[in-house]
């Protein structure tokens, strides 16, 4: 059966909402590796947007689920719990920033995270309002979709969003936003719209994911502390993208010297199996009564062990300094075709959760034509990439952290290779 047969079945069974950015149809996949159903090798820059940080099929992942297969597979932990759930619990209060004692909760997808991020913080502060920016990208469930900062394709035609959703400017500098204009947005926001006494959290990725690889700047990220500390607001990190070693920290909020009071994760936590998961301030995260939180499937002990394992890996393959070394080559290699590749405007990105931002080399705006010729090039040629960001002219990288240095290598050749073509026929 060809992808053509394959494409039209899909067609015919599956709601075209369901977008994909390639027609490939995987038939296996190893480390960063995909061969679809026709033989074709592919390497993987997307690793399921940042979920197999540790490589599809991680050896240690696919033992330890296996383990598990061969004792039971579902309970529901509200029902009859098991151990491994209250290990990762205690494992990731310990793992995440912040010196004060955290409690967590696990879910099954980012979504569901976020969702219940907010619940416990509106349950916390006894507040209702939630402030979020633009560009941001938090899920399509209804609340996380009214707390995403981009109307095309998440909010377009699904009709009224939840209310006490606020959006303020997303500070990047390289689209004429500076801090200083976002705070002074913030300032106008609360002295026109909301009082920030009714104000429950800021909820934001510490790196923004779907609206372009752009890093939180640290002053900016500073003085949303302060302003949370000033009137008593949560800071809630959507780290659902960053976590799990991808920006060279196990999370990204590492890189900012404090903590939020509530973290959303998920992706990279399961290693390919699904899991999400809330963890914060044990006072804030105790907030809903019993029965508030939870679901049928969340924490499933399948996908819990698969945590445990991708935990493992990161600690003992260090992919936390792996992720920062593939960063750096990633990006001198960019860095490095400034000059043949004039669309080329801005190279970006902590450790390996890395960006390239094009521009029309006439016009200096934002490119989307640009970005996903390079793409489609780069398909040809066996590789997957995928494109981001506002104006959609934005390709991110994502490959696994456990990516081997000949695949690498080969990769860096064919990004390069596409980037040339691109630029020699615009």
């Amino acid at each position: 059966m060809n992808a053509i047969t394959l494409t039209d079945r899909k067609n015919a069974a599956i709601s075209r909402g369901v977008g994909m950015t390639t027609q490939i149809y995987a038939d296996r996949a190893e480390n960063a590796e995909i061969w679809d159903k026709d033989g074709n090798r592919y390497i993987d820059f997307a690793a399921g947007i940042a979920v197999v940080n540790t490589g599809h099929r991680h050896p240690r992942v696919i033992e330890a689920v296996k383990k598990q297969l061969d004792r039971f597979t579902h309970t529901c932990h509200q029902v009859v719990p098991y151990e491994n759930y209250v290990e990762l619990a205690e494992r990731l209060n310990a793992a995440t920033p912040g010196d004060f004692a955290k409690k967590t909760i696990f879910v099954t997808t980012g979504a569901e995270a976020v969702e219940n991020a907010v619940k416990i913080a509106r349950a916390a502060t006894g507040r209702q309002a939630i402030i979020a920016f633009t560009g941001g990208f938090h899920g399509r469930t209804f609340m996380s979709m009214a707390l995403t900062g981009k109307v095309v394709p998440y909010k377009i035609g699904f009709g009224a969003m939840p209310g006490d959703v606020f959006h303020a400017p997303f500070p990047v500098e390289l689209h004429g936003t500076t801090v200083e204009q976002s705070l002074a947005a913030l300032k106008k926001l609360f002295a026109a719209d909301v009082d920030p006494n009714r104000v429950a959290a800021f909820i934001v990725e510490p790196v923004q994911g779907e609206g372009g690889f752009y890093p939180v700047p640290a002053a900016f990220m500073k003085a949303l502390r302060e302003l949370c500390d000033q009137h008593g607001i949560l800071l809630i990190a959507d780290e659902v993208q960053t976590g799990f070693a991808r920006t060279g920290k196990l999370f990204a909020m590492e890189h900012y010297g404090f903590a939020a009071d509530l973290m959303t994760m998920a992706k990279g936590l399961g290693g390919g199996f699904p899991i999400a998961a809330v963890t914060g301030r044990a006072e804030i995260m105790d907030a809903p009564g019993p029965g508030g939180l939870g679901g049928t499937y969340g924490g499933n002990p399948i996908a819990v062990a698969a945590a445990h394992a991708v935990l493992d890996v990161i600690r003992d393959e260090d992919l936390c300094n792996r992720a920062e070394s593939l960063g750096a080559r990633l990006k001198q290699r960019l860095a490095s075709l400034r000059d043949a590749v004039p669309q080329i405007a801005d190279v970006r990105g902590p450790g390996f959760m890395n960006a390239v931002e094009f521009k029309d080399a006439s016009t200096g705006l934002p490119s989307a034509e640009f970005a996903n010729r390079v793409r489609l090039k780069a398909l040809e040629k066996g590789l997957i990439l995928l494109t981001c960001g506002t104006y959609g002219n934005v390709i991110r990288f994502l490959a696994p952290i456990t990516i081997q240095d000949g695949v690498f290598t080969e990769a860096l050749g064919i990004l390069e290779e596409s980037l040339r073509e691109s630029a020699k026929e615009a």
